[in-house]
């Protein structure tokens, strides 16, 4: 059990704004264990497991049940995620897939509305807090798939930090303060409005105290019932309920969810220089567009440049552009969509698409290519254990406070507005279209890094929607090519481009890079981005690791 001091000591180290690096600096060897996640309260509940003995699958668990009581508008028991996990003695890398899937009686058409001018997609917020929206969850099955091939410590003791967080409270975050004022409807939830918001209905700014007895509630029974407490019998059939009753009610039933299951699939890999980088395969697409980016990069020699150089970011976004318009094509759920991933990354692929980069010029918004010519609300955590262990995970419930309905204390997913709104353009169906039983396609992008004997390198990946993708590419080409401590490649200023505007985060060292971009064809759009990686490498025989100061994250270790 996890000592109230250990927990203010870390919320201390927090609210003075210590990051981790700087306190792990000062210790004389690297730590051999290493937490980086999206809040310091959840680290350190990771830790404390690894102290009594678990590995990083046990860590995972309470890192992610603690996450969903301190970062709710995140993740939680009620989204899904993606997990990579490293096996230090076999070197094998095992993917589990806990996407959310769509229920039987989803249809393609179910995000349009008729209009005098035909048949028009709904407008988001309006899709995002409705029933509609609302996937089976899968976070809890995937990490109760991962525990029982590889943890150590029993699963009923897992929750106990979550539970002891959830009663006796904790203080609002600056993160969670800011989305309780962004999102305002959100308080029209009965539940969420009596947990986050005060009795004249403002929402609770940094520092004051939450407490969510009914997540602890929901703890205590998933510790000690496992995952048929959320999938069968009461609480299933409150999630239908809930569901079924909203305004635009959707169609999710008890049915659905207890026929979910997690998914064991195979890490999608390729070369970059002289490491191996190893991804989630569809129905993400992040894993392939990051491959793709870095091996259309690559022989342009990003090393040579200092980082964030205008050369580096100019290519860095047309090659993410290039990868865009690949993954709107192409990526989708493999049980529905045929993906030609071995031909999307195939060194004559990518060679023919690499010659439509000028060095000198922007090619504007660009088509996909033809594989078939001869020859697809987030929080990310890292952790490696004792043992050399590791898991990227990277779990969401989608927008901030999902569809804005919660039950028994925690938030349902709306997942489901990640499929397309239109089943066919131009004719063509489209490959992320809504199918019952399909999972939408994801951009994120839980990577690992192996070098030529298969030990691992380093451990990625963010939160942000489409933009992780560009996200987790600067933060490896950071690492990778530009040798740039862990810290530092996080924190360095934004590119994206999802093939269409190149996106500057909006600071002073990229504004003044902005006209040059102008003068070589970019339509350059200047914006605050939020971030959400968090990645560890290996230093000597242990770990350094970091998290996104544009969030609440640290990282730290043992």
């Amino acid at each position: 059990m996890i000592a109230r001091w250990q927990l203010l000591a870390a919320l201390a180290l927090w609210a003075a704004g210590v990051p981790a690096f700087s306190a792990l600096a000062q210790q004389p060897t690297p730590p051999k264990a290493m937490i980086a996640a999206a809040h310091p309260l959840a680290v350190e509940a990771g830790l404390e497991t690894l102290r009594q003995g678990g590995n990083v699958i046990d860590a995972a668990v309470t890192v992610q049940m603690a996450l969903g009581v301190v970062e709710p508008q995140s993740s939680g028991i009620g989204g899904g995620g993606f997990l990579l996990y490293y096996d230090a003695g076999s070197r094998a890398i095992t993917v589990y897939d806990g996407r959310e899937t769509a229920p039987a009686g989803a249809a393609p058409d179910m995000f349009l509305l008729p209009t005098t001018a035909g048949r028009q997609r709904m407008p988001f917020g309006e899709a995002v807090a409705s029933g509609l929206s609302v996937g089976v969850p899968g976070a809890v099955a995937l990490l109760d798939l991962a525990h029982r091939e590889h943890g150590k410590l029993a699963w009923k003791d897992l929750f106990t930090p979550a539970i002891e967080l959830a009663r006796n409270g904790y203080p609002v975050s600056p993160r969670l303060a800011d989305w309780l004022k962004t999102i305002k409807t959100f308080r029209d939830d009965p539940e969420a409005r009596e947990i986050y918001y005060n009795v004249d209905g403002s929402p609770k700014a940094v520092g004051d105290r939450v407490v969510n007895p009914a997540l602890g509630d929901m703890m205590r029974l998933l510790a000690d019932e496992g995952t048929k407490a959320l999938y069968e019998g009461p609480v299933a059939e409150e999630i239908a309920s809930r569901v079924q009753g909203n305004k635009r009610p959707g169609t999710l039933s008890t049915t659905d969810l207890a026929a979910y299951r997690a998914i064991k699939r195979d890490a999608v890999c390729g070369p970059y220089r002289v490491w191996i980088v190893c991804g989630m395969p569809p129905p993400s697409s992040g894993g392939i567009a990051v491959l793709q980016a870095l091996e259309l990069l690559e022989p342009f020699q990003l090393a040579q440049d200092k980082p964030n150089a205008l050369r580096s970011l100019h290519l860095i976004a047309e090659a993410s552009r290039l990868a865009f318009a690949d993954r709107d094509r192409y990526i989708g759920d493999p049980a529905f969509v045929d993906v030609p991933a071995g031909k999307l990354l195939s060194a004559a692929y990518i060679a023919r698409r690499r010659k439509l980069i000028s060095p000198d010029k922007s090619m504007g918004k660009t088509a996909p290519g033809d594989p078939s010519y001869p020859e697809h609300g987030t929080s990310h955590m890292t952790i490696v254990d004792h043992w050399g262990n590791a898991i990227s995970f990277t779990t969401t419930i989608e927008q901030a406070f999902g569809a804005q309905m919660m039950v028994r204390g925690f938030i349902l997913n709306n997942e489901l507005t990640d499929f397309s709104a239109m089943p066919e353009i131009d004719g063509r169906p489209v490959a992320n279209r809504v199918q019952p039983g399909k999972r939408p396609r994801s951009s994120m992008s839980p990577t690992l890094v192996l070098d030529q004997h298969r030990d691992l390198v380093l451990a990625a990946g963010s939160a942000g929607g489409a933009r992780i993708i560009g996200d987790t590419l600067q933060a490896l080409i950071g690492m990778l090519d530009w040798n740039l401590p862990p810290q530092q490649a996080l924190a360095l200023p934004r590119i994206l481009n999802m093939n269409g505007p190149t996106i500057l985060e909006d600071v002073p060292s990229l504004r003044a890079q902005a006209d040059a971009l102008r003068a070589l064809g970019h339509e350059v759009q200047v914006s605050r981005l939020e971030g959400g990686l968090t990645a560890i490498r290996r230093s000597g025989d242990g770990w350094e690791g970091a998290a996104d100061p544009r969030r609440d994250g640290v990282a730290k270790g043992e």
